[in-house]
């Protein structure tokens, strides 16, 4: 079982920065493949950014390539996502994910097997 809590989001002006972290229990952790995933009101959950086991692989959605930044640090079982450029449409609740199991289903809400509580970002224009 994996426990996984998020932190870092608030309230920042179009064109700033945040960074969001997700802190994992569990000695696994560094087995696992990790995702960031965002819902907004009224709309489905969407993929935002991946990162696999070893930190070599990452995959980004289209509308945060360049902006985004997924990374992790295995020995504080710890996985970022560092936000620079925001938009007001980043407003959502940001939710980390964990173990998807293959990497090709990283992008795939629906095969991660844990979940964070999510962290609200807002983005004032």
């Amino acid at each position: 079982q994996v426990q996984l809590v998020e932190s870092g989001g608030g309230l920042v002006q179009a064109g700033g920065s945040l960074r969001l972290s997700c802190a994992a229990s569990g000695r696994t952790f560094s087995t696992y493949h990790m995702g960031w995933f965002r819902q907004a009101p009224g709309k489905e959950r969407e993929f935002v950014a991946a990162i696999d086991w070893s930190g070599r692989s990452t995959k980004y959605a289209d509308s945060v390539k360049g902006r985004f930044t997924i990374s992790r640090d295995n020995a504080k079982n710890t996985v970022y996502l560092q936000m620079n450029s925001l938009k007001p449409e980043d407003t959502a609740v940001y939710y980390c994910a964990a173990d998807p199991n293959l990497w090709i289903r990283a992008t795939m809400s629906n095969k991660y097997n844990y979940w964070g509580q999510g962290t609200q970002v807002t983005v004032s224009s």
